[in-house]
């Protein structure tokens, strides 16, 4: 069967799977009716989950919402409808947001001022400080009554036991992207730690509280609460916390070498309602050898830009080596205005500002960080440095080097467009969206100056087919300019699941219910652990209509949505784990 038509047929299953949602049974309390109700309850007010009820039962809201009934059915132990079973489930979430959100809150903090990004030269597993995460996790899974194995500091994986053999896994992930320090700066000059969560309003700014530290936190005591209450659980539900998710990804994979995969797996780590199809992630990296300046003028020394190919920078700086340092700062000033004002349409604003730095030039472009798989919600700096530099040719006397070099094909290829129209490789799904290219690593070492390209590709094109377009263009720029680089290609299948089942339609109506979205599948762009792995779909922690700042600097999460993700995802679990069969 062709491409197209597994597309086709993937579609028809789709539309028909959606048209089965109508008999689902709802939990009838409202986003609104959830607001009220933890507005009556505090930390210190609740003891247990049954006098939670009890308070909840003499509530005018329990004669609104029509409570009573189910309320008293399990206090008194005896059975529930489907809809009343999902109404003590929606509490269950409230329950947990009321008494351990302070709790949660405060491990969060601590799971964030743990610096688990990779170091180079060092194997995560034997990173200090994902040994100091794994016991942090350790220690508290041990609270919680919890089991706890350590999958060779790979994997740390936390099991909550029911009475049958199938396995739900929830998935996390405990690194995080690394963080220039300098660029933590909010507008009006507040200076952030990345790694200490520093409140403000009703931020939490701090690297890993959107991703995905949270993820493990809300994981975590969702599962303390249902084992505390003793709820019965028709199926097993397993955390796996990856260690390699932003770099290698190779440590699940290694997990499953040694343990059997989970029947049902539910990435944490994404966006609501239900992701069902996310797409491929690829990479383009140039590699251009280091050579002695040639001509006349200022020298590009350095260039900084994203540190991982998934991440676009709020800046990018280049350090000029002149000896004229004032007369090229003013150039370049003039210059880097009049490009701006040229280009301020082309995506967003952006600033170019050149200074005098001792004996040299520093040039920075500034944007507006961005996940690289949401280009369209940032700026990107990277791509406006190098055009910006290949614009000056003529105009500002440069040496020609290998920097120079990346500037001139970033230009001719990929400009400041991030769909792929400046190179021509452009397609778009109806259902996936776009293709996106997007400028992000920068490295440079005593021998090679790197340029990656992040690519996010939806089905419509076999990668196969796009690598062989994207090496044949590239390969004909580089026989016309006769610039000298090498490029390595890597391009992953798109997933696109068919959701069906009754997991699938818990998963939707719990999500859209609370957050009171519309009761419809998602798609997204960034790839998660659960991309190769059976009945594998995102199940938030992001919200769709909100910019995610993951990868960003100043990247936070508010904490009334991660009190939510708290609620939603105990909700989750209790549903799920008590259904009769998924």
């Amino acid at each position: 069967m062709d491409f197209s038509l597994k597309q086709l047929a993937a579609t028809t299953l789709i539309l028909a799977s959606l048209s089965s949602f109508t008999t689902l049974a709802q939990a009838n309390i409202t986003p609104q009716q959830s607001a009220t109700l933890l507005k009556s309850f505090s930390e210190t007010s609740v003891t247990d989950f049954r006098q939670f009820l009890g308070g909840v039962a003499k509530s005018d809201l329990a004669k609104t919402a029509n409570l009573g009934p189910a309320i008293s059915a399990f206090l008194d132990n005896k059975t529930l409808s489907a809809e009343q079973q999902n109404e003590i489930t929606r509490l269950l979430g409230i329950y947990a947001r009321v008494k351990y959100g302070s709790a949660a809150t405060e491990t969060l903090r601590e799971l964030v001022a743990i610096p688990t990004f990779q170091v180079e030269g060092v194997a995560q597993h034997d990173n200090p400080e994902f040994i100091k995460i794994a016991d942090k996790i350790k220690s508290l899974a041990q609270a919680f009554n919890l089991n706890f194995r350590n999958i060779d500091n790979r994997v740390y994986e936390i099991s909550l036991e029911g009475s049958g053999d199938e396995v739900v896994g929830i998935h996390a992930h405990a690194d995080v992207v690394p963080v220039t320090p300098e660029n933590w700066v909010l507008k009006d000059g507040t200076k952030l730690d990345p790694f200490k969560v520093t409140l403000i309003g009703d931020r939490m700014y701090g690297r890993g509280t959107e991703d995905d530290k949270n993820g493990i936190v809300v994981a975590m005591y969702a599962m303390k609460v249902i084992k505390e209450e003793k709820l019965p659980l028709a199926r097993n539900f397993k955390l796996l916390v990856d260690t390699t998710e932003e770099t290698t990804g190779d440590a699940i994979p290694y997990y499953f070498e040694y343990n059997p995969t989970p029947n049902y797996n539910l990435a944490l780590d994404g966006g609501y309602p239900v992701v069902i199809a996310e797409k491929g992630y690829g990479t383009v990296m140039a590699k251009f050898a280091v050579r002695k300046g040639e001509g006349k003028g200022a020298e590009i020394i350095s260039m900084t830009g994203g540190m991982a190919t998934n991440q676009i920078p709020s800046a990018s700086v280049a350090t000029l080596v002149t000896d004229k340092p004032a007369e090229l700062a003013a150039s370049l000033q003039k210059a880097g205005a009049d490009y701006a004002k040229r280009n301020s349409g082309n995506g967003g604003n952006f600033e170019v500002n050149a200074k005098v730095d001792g004996k040299n030039v520093k040039l920075t472009v500034t944007g507006v960080s961005a996940h690289s798989s949401e280009p369209e919600s940032g700026v990107n700096p990277v791509a406006r440095m190098l055009d910006f530099i290949h614009s000056l040719d003529g105009k500002v006397a440069l040496k020609h080097n290998h920097i120079t070099d990346a500037a001139r094909y970033a230009a001719d290829n990929w400009g400041l467009d991030y769909l792929g129209g400046k190179l021509g490789v452009g397609f778009s799904d109806a259902f996936m969206g776009p293709l996106t290219t997007s400028l992000t690593f920068v490295g440079l070492d005593d021998k090679t100056f790197k340029l990656a390209v992040n690519l996010r590709v939806p089905k419509g094109e076999s990668p196969e087919a796009l690598k062989a377009k994207i090496a044949e263009k590239i390969g004909a720029w580089s026989k016309k300019t006769h610039v000298a680089a090498t490029f390595d290609y890597s391009i992953a299948e798109p997933m696109y699941r068919n959701p069906e089942g009754e997991w699938v339609k818990a998963l939707l109506a719990v999500s859209t219910e609370n957050l009171g979205m519309e009761h419809k599948f998602g798609s997204s762009a960034g790839a998660t652990s659960v991309h190769e792995l059976p009945n594998g779909v995102q199940f938030g922690l992001a919200r769709p209509e909100v910019k995610y700042t993951g990868h960003t600097d100043n990247e936070f999460k508010t904490v009334d949505q991660f009190l939510l993700d708290l609620q939603i995802v105990t909700e989750m679990m209790g549903r799920v784990g008590q259904l009769p069969k998924l």
